[in-house]
């Protein structure tokens, strides 16, 4: 898909891994990136697996693969980085909380948009059932508030893949009295794709002096595309001045 490629930059010592959300693309967040770059950070924003083709190709890939693709991509930007932070948005999110669970000592800090912890919609509980009956269902692309933003993304999601998303949240949620990074949530008032149940979950693993959340009032789930994406961007590069060596 034309806008959906990925996206890297080669600045300072202190790099940044984006990644994208489920059906989405590297194009949610090129704004994003391109604000970061700008500033003289390195940059990485990969196109995860199935993603940014046809949902026909999504749905043959899982949670594992979206993992596989940003360790791998986190790697690459280690080694000519000498600090990393992590970025992500709605599932990117979890996979960003994922990889500092795993990586606890390379995570330099996270910011998260709108992360996707918890199953909020009860067709989720059908999801490993219907994929033998239904093959996709409507998108959830594209839930933006400003006028004439659009998110590049699936207008169908596949079940087979959206019914690998439990197992992401199972094992990132266990996982995250292991995060050491400071971590800076932007969570839209009102957000059509994510519910109410994940941001408890963050709050009640993190303590307070390390989770900061800034409330977004102006912008629905893609808010890195919304009204409130300059306070985004600004408050992401204060974020990464206040916290890298």
């Amino acid at each position: 898909m034309a806008g959906a490629e990925p996206y890297s930059s080669a600045g300072g010592p202190v790099g940044v891994l984006l990644c994208h959300g489920f059906t989405g693309s590297p194009g949610s967040l090129r704004p994003w990136a391109e604000y970061l770059a700008g500033h003289g950070f390195s940059v990485s924003l990969p196109r995860l697996p199935g993603h940014g083709t046809t949902w026909q190709d999504m749905a043959r890939t899982g949670w594992q693969d979206w993992l596989g693709a940003v360790e791998e991509a986190f790697v690459s930007l280690s080694a000519e980085c000498d600090q990393v932070f992590v970025f992500g948005l709605s599932m990117g999110g979890c996979l960003a909380l994922r990889l500092a669970e795993l990586h606890a000592d390379q995570v330099r800090g996270l910011v998260l948009v709108n992360p996707s912890l918890a199953m909020d919609k009860k067709l989720m509980l059908l999801a490993p059932v219907l994929k033998h009956v239904v093959r996709s269902v409507p998108g959830i692309a594209s839930d933006i508030k400003k006028p004439g933003a659009v998110e590049l993304g699936y207008k169908r999601v596949p079940v087979a893949a959206a019914a690998s998303l439990p197992g992401l949240w199972r094992v990132t949620v266990a996982g995250l009295g292991s995060v050491r990074a400071p971590v800076l949530v932007f969570r839209s008032t009102v957000d059509h794709v994510v519910g109410p149940a994940s941001m408890p979950l963050l709050v009640n693993a993190l303590p307070s002096s390390q989770l900061t959340v800034v409330q977004c009032a102006d912008s629905y789930h893609v808010a890195t595309m919304d009204n409130d994406a300059p306070a985004i961007f600004e408050g992401s590069v204060k974020f990464l001045q206040d916290h890298s060596a």
